[in-house]
């Protein structure tokens, strides 16, 4: 017998085992009775390039299950693996991980990212200001006008609506100009914690490292969006005590995998020049639907049902991003 067929031995990069060499439990068939690991392992090159791509990205056959169910039915995806089918499909926060990787890797390779500068530019306060005045220009000559014109002229009405509509031109243009430079707005926060009012100087300062630290808080964080959101899916079946925060949570992180991809298919479509307001309601369109299929299927509703829970949870979603971005504000400013 050679080495590579003695027990313990290699053959081809292939071990040949008698007990498992991960807990030394005797083995009796492919896989280790007490541990799980496999009893036939590989040490080839082959076998290394399979681990990279499985820890890296979950490159197994269990994704390719899991996406086209998540993507076409994600209440049966939901539904099935709360009830026990653990195995077939890739786990909630395994393919939110996932997915969040690929959105932010797929920023950092467009090279999308926060301005340095949040300021208006030059040209463009120059032209508000010059429109400013112009209004300005106008709207006396319409007052003036005015105040000789009688009031039974046929054209009165029309000259007043004028001046109201100039005055309202004019107070846009003056929010704009006072809006020019966001950043110095900060020097007025004084929130008395001092801690909180150091980063808040900080930011004043650096505004662009502040805007990076946001966007990479909102990658270390974007977990938060978990627990955020479970307290409200949760409200909506309040009085169906058969659903537990289990459930909610499989729910939630199944639906921002979704979330995210489709994010990055946005993102896509638009480096390809499908117009913004197309993009802006394609994607308003297929996250209700997709919301309002996996609560229907999910927790067996009707469509009515499915409907008004949709309908109140896109509110939901609104205060949740608001107290997410809010978050990372106060992580980014105190950290």
């Amino acid at each position: 017998m050679s080495d590579g067929e003695q027990a313990g031995g290699t053959d081809g990069g292939h071990t040949h085992e008698g007990a498992c060499l991960n807990c030394g439990t005797a083995l009796i068939g492919a896989h280790c009775h007490a541990c799980g690991q496999q009893a036939h392992l590989h040490r080839t090159a082959g076998a290394f390039l399979h681990d990279l791509l499985h820890g890296a990205l979950h490159f197994e056959g269990r994704t390719w299950t899991t996406l086209p169910m998540l993507l076409r039915r994600p209440g049966q995806l939901t539904r099935r693996y709360i009830d026990g089918e653990r195995t077939r499909f890739v786990s909630p926060m395994g393919l939110f991980l996932f997915t969040i990787f690929i959105m932010f890797a797929f920023f950092q390779i467009a090279g999308i990212g926060p301005p340095a500068d949040l300021s208006m530019p030059d040209e463009v306060q120059a032209g508000v200001a010059d429109v400013r005045q112009r209004a300005q220009a106008d709207r006396a000559d319409a007052a003036r006008d005015l105040t000789s014109m009688p009031a039974n002229d046929p054209d009165h009405a029309a000259l007043q609506e004028r001046v109201v509509q100039l005055d309202r031109t004019i107070g846009a243009l003056t929010v704009a100009q006072a809006n020019a430079d966001p950043v110095e707005r900060l020097a007025d926060v004084h929130t008395g914690w001092q801690r909180l009012d150091h980063g808040i100087e900080k930011a004043r300062k650096n505004p662009g490292l502040a805007l990076y630290k946001l966007q990479s808080n909102s990658y270390k964080f974007s977990w938060l969006l978990i627990p955020l959101s479970i307290p409200f899916v949760a409200l909506l079946f309040a009085w169906r005590r058969r659903f537990g925060l289990y459930d909610h949570a499989v729910f939630v992180t199944y639906s921002l995998s979704f979330m995210s991809l489709l994010f990055v298919v946005l993102t896509l479509l638009g480096f390809a020049g499908v117009p913004t307001g197309g993009l802006i309601m394609g994607g308003i369109a297929v996250a209700v639907w997709h919301i309002a299929t996996q609560l229907r299927h999910a927790y067996g509703l009707s469509r009515l049902s499915a409907l008004w829970r949709t309908v109140a949870l896109t509110v939901f979603i609104q205060v949740i991003v608001s107290l997410f971005v809010s978050l990372l504000l106060v992580m980014g400013l105190m950290g």
